[in-house]
């Protein structure tokens, strides 16, 4: 396969335009557009990791039956994991700069499994180089960065993918499939909730001393973008999540998972505005995100759906530590919904609708979506299906298939992008504590007077992107 190219000259001079959202999650899962490049199915990608350990062993297990062609770490112990199920004259690299310009004729694709902050200065360059992308969740580590990197995959007409697996399920296309059958009647209220954070400071104040850096980890250009601080293991290679400069907090690890059903089957993309503000947190501070929050974002009427509020639900409750289920920050149980019946899934993660004749309830991933007392949902029948189906449910192969065909993936970044700006935007709210108005139309924070400081941030010098 061939790659589109683009100098680093024009890669770092480029810059994009904002464009108005207006694609229906339904109708975009359910289509199969025509992406310019198609290539013969028979015809095997070429795949660079760009983040090898932790969640790149999946990646690189999700990509096995195509052409692994490099690799790319700034830890090569955490990689070994990885690295042991492949050639040893696999090329490897510190820097996937270095990496696309030196092998950029050999390189199709690119995952990103970085820590938050990397992932759109990676997907940006690969893209900008014509290669199509699969990232992680959440797809960017500001709000600017989510619009950027969808406007970029349009302009460049390359296959992308968000990784938040559960889109590809069944889950979220039977939960839109009921709603559309009016199986509770109008949505007025959404809970969605986690039982993160699960890693260590999350509502700590202050910087972790420094430590000797390991000797086979560049401690450099893990920090990329982000300002210089010294190395300390609280930071990296496990629990940056909790830290404001490289993660996104329990909202920005789970929101694009269990929030995915409700955003897709609600059409929330389609609010021209909407608001976010605060309802509760513990532990706010200046470094890391909070110990607790519970957000609430209003999206008026769309179309024929009624006006919304969504709330998200993270955290524990003056426990941080021990994390005892009684603690949990969660919604109440509704008086209706009897004590034994299970509200999400068992591993305290889930989203619950409450519509004007009744409740559906899914868990983790958009699973098991279900009618709510469970004695009602014994006398349901589901509609029959009509959203397309994505095989083995297989989150991959989806993005895979769509560049060997020619066509759009599930969760490609025309969706994913307004996504991740919507759950980007609730981390303002946490970290500020202001009540917000975003305009999703325009791109634009409605309400403050620094409307495009404010969804963005200060990149370190040559690691800067047009946002």
């Amino acid at each position: 396969m061939s790659s589109k190219h683009i100098s680093r000259r024009a890669f770092l001079a480029a810059t994009t335009t904002t464009a108005a959202v207006t694609i229906s999650p339904a109708n975009l899962i359910n289509a199969a557009s025509v992406v310019p490049g198609k290539t013969s199915p028979n015809e095997k990608i070429n795949v660079a990791i760009i983040g090898t350990g932790g969640k790149g062993t999946a990646d690189s297990n999700g990509c096995k039956d195509e052409n692994i062609v490099a690799f790319c770490d700034v830890d090569w112990d955490r990689a070994a994991r990885t690295l042991q199920f492949f050639p040893d004259s696999t090329p490897k690299f510190n820097d996937y700069r270095n990496m696309l310009e030196k092998m950029d004729k050999e390189i199709d694709a690119c995952t990103v499994s970085t820590p938050d902050h990397t992932h759109a200065p990676a997907a940006y360059m690969a893209m900008k180089m014509g290669k199509h992308v699969y990232v992680q969740k959440p797809l960017t580590h500001t709000v600017a960065e989510a619009r950027l990197l969808k406007n970029v995959a349009e302009e460049m007409d390359v296959v992308t993918q968000m990784g938040n697996q559960g889109h590809s399920g069944d889950g979220v296309r039977q939960v839109t499939e009921m709603l559309r059958k009016d199986a509770i009647g109008q949505v007025r209220e959404a809970h969605v909730w986690t039982h993160r954070p699960v890693w260590r400071n999350q509502g700590r104040e202050t910087m972790m001393p420094p430590m000797t850096t390991p000797e086979n980890m560049d401690w450099d250009r893990w920090i990329g973008c982000a300002q210089w601080r010294p190395y300390n293991r609280q930071v990296a290679p496990h629990d940056w999540r909790a830290w404001r400069d490289f993660g996104g907090g329990a909202l920005g690890d789970m929101a694009c998972h269990i929030m995915d059903p409700v955003y897709m089957s609600l059409d929330l993309v389609k609010a021209t505005e909407f608001s976010v503000e605060l309802i509760d947190v513990q532990g706010a501070n200046e470094q890391t995100f909070p110990n607790m929050s519970t957000v609430k974002y209003s999206f008026p009427a769309r179309g024929d759906l009624a006006a919304i509020d969504v709330y998200w639900y993270d955290g524990y409750d003056n426990d941080p530590v021990e994390r005892r289920e009684e603690n949990q920050n969660k919604p109440k149980r509704p008086k209706d919904i009897p004590a034994g019946d299970i509200m999400g899934d068992k591993n305290r993660n889930g989203s619950l609708l409450v519509g004007d004749d009744g409740y559906i309830t899914m868990g983790e991933y958009g699973g098991n979506p279900r009618l709510l007392p469970d004695a009602k949902m014994a006398d349901y029948t589901r509609p029959d299906p009509w959203l397309k189906r994505v095989p083995d449910q297989n989150h991959y192969r989806d993005w895979l298939d769509a560049i060997h065909n020619g066509t759009k993936s599930g969760s490609d970044f025309s969706y994913a992008g307004p996504f991740t700006e919507m759950v980007n935007f609730g981390n303002l709210v946490v970290t500020s504590g202001k009540k917000l108005i975003w305009d999703n139309v325009n791109g634009k924070v409605k309400n403050v007077n620094n409307p495009e400081e404010i969804v963005s941030k200060e990149y370190r010098k040559g690691w800067e992107l047009p946002c």
